[in-house]
């Protein structure tokens, strides 16, 4: 059977071009399944793995029908969960229509939002956006939504994890009805669901793979490990003994523990990690990123906010170094090895608390993890970082004496010891209008008597 080319789906000859000037000849799965559906111009709900080409999967058949717009306000809008997610999908788009009247803009918060407004001085055409900023923007008339006839929502499982769903739907009272809306989601959840019925019409769904499954060319194991501390003594032989171990992105739960993590692994393998979160700057992020994907450094540590739509090429290894509180950000972090049809690797380090998180994680997968024998030349350390002490019980104060020896407590000197007669309204009678309207009826009373 003869292959499709991406010549084949009838683009413009100038976006053909610059595929082939990227290396890109023959559609993944998804952007072959997803060309007729969305040039239907019926609303489409695509559920594909993390890795599988989503991006262009939506972007090809919206530049194929893309038409100019005089009046400067975009026609087409893209809304993406993360700042990194804006900068990757607006490069794409620039590489894209590089050669034709199209202006991008890419915004995201984080920025100085006057700074940005002045980017719309000479119009836009396809703005990619994070909700949060898009809706500033649109609230304080920088831009209008309008003219928007297709909306895009990447990652729209993952919108609605971090807490969007009040800027999506603030920004859909601002766009006209008549519109496509296309959705991609690596998971389809109920809140996603919920989403779908209430606002979007019938979609097509396109589905690559049911939710949650991993890729099969992602190789899985686990470890079982006493505790943080311990998972670093693990870390390190394993990246010792490894060699193939040569571009690593680890996650940690979140920026405490990254951060921490960082500094033990920086002191074991000097200037050959960095880590990245979300307190980071973005011309930090944006750097450290580089640094990896150019294999300056041989790791990044991070949380969550790189497990998600970051096309970051030839990652070796991803280790869960702990175990996601949400099983399905397993899937997207594992997601970012294996990508582009080749192999990829991931470990995770389960503890005793973790466990039952792990079993969630194969529920979802319907597939066991498989576990390796732990280390015998690594050393159990068993000394406990903060979040895995036991809560201390505080001792009842009622069974302290503080009048006992150096207590808190003093007896008062007699000069000082003074009896309460009361408020105002104890030590003389009230007055006509005075707080205690019983007293004042009472003392009336007894006058008419006599």
């Amino acid at each position: 059977m003869e292959k499709i080319t991406f010549a084949d789906f009838d683009l413009p000859e100038k976006i053909l071009d610059v595929l082939a000037d990227l290396n890109l000849f023959e559609p993944t799965p998804i952007q072959e399944k997803s060309l007729k559906p969305i040039l239907s111009g019926r609303d489409v709900m695509g559920i594909a793995q993390t890795g599988t080409g989503k991006t262009l999967a939506y972007l090809l058949p919206i530049l194929k029908t893309w038409k100019y717009n005089k009046t400067g306000n975009p026609t087409v809008l893209v809304l993406v969960p993360t700042r990194e997610l804006v900068v990757q999908v607006t490069e794409i788009l620039e590489k894209l229509t590089e050669n034709i009247t199209a202006r991008v803009i890419g915004i995201y918060g984080g920025k100085n939002i006057n700074t940005q407004k002045l980017l719309f001085d000479n119009g836009c055409d396809i703005l990619v956006g994070t909700p949060g900023r898009v809706m500033d923007l649109a609230i304080d008339n920088a831009i209008s939504l309008r003219e928007v006839t297709k909306l895009i929502i990447d990652e729209f499982d993952e919108m609605l994890n971090l807490g969007f769903r009040p800027q999506l739907t603030h920004i859909f009272e601002m766009m006209k009805e008549k519109r496509q809306n296309i959705l991609f989601s690596a998971t389809m959840t109920e809140a996603v669901d919920d989403m779908l019925d209430e606002y979007f019409a019938s979609p097509v769904e396109i589905s690559l793979a049911k939710s949650g499954t991993p890729l099969e060319k992602i190789e899985q194991t686990a470890y079982k490990v006493e505790n943080f501390n311990t998972k670093i003594n693990l870390l390190e032989h394993l990246l010792k003994v490894n060699d193939d171990m040569s571009k690593v992105l680890v996650f940690a739960n979140n920026k405490k523990h990254a951060d921490l993590l960082f500094t033990k692994i920086d002191e074991l393998f000097p200037d050959q990690f960095d880590v990245i979160h979300s307190n980071k700057s973005q011309n930090y992020r944006l750097k450290a990123m580089k640094r990896f994907e150019n294999e300056e450094i041989r790791g990044l540590i991070t949380t969550d906010v790189m497990a998600r739509g970051l096309d970051i090429s030839d990652i070796t290894h991803v280790i869960n170094f702990e175990t996601p509180e949400v099983p399905e950000q397993y899937i997207h972090r594992i997601g970012r090895t294996g990508r582009a049809d080749k192999d990829g690797k991931a470990v995770i380090f389960v503890t005793k608390k973790e466990e039952s998180l792990a079993l969630d994680i194969e529920l979802l997968m319907d597939k066991e993890l498989q576990y390796i024998p732990f280390p015998e030349e690594v050393k159990i350390n068993p000394k406990k970082i903060a979040s895995e002490e036991e809560n201390v019980v505080m001792k009842n104060p009622n069974q302290v004496k503080l009048s006992e020896g150096g207590g808190a407590f003093h007896e008062k000197k007699d000069k000082n010891k003074k009896e309460n007669w009361g408020g105002p309204s104890k030590r003389k009678a009230p007055k006509k209008f005075g707080a205690n309207r019983a007293q004042q009826k009472a003392i009336s009373k007894s006058k008419r008597k006599k």
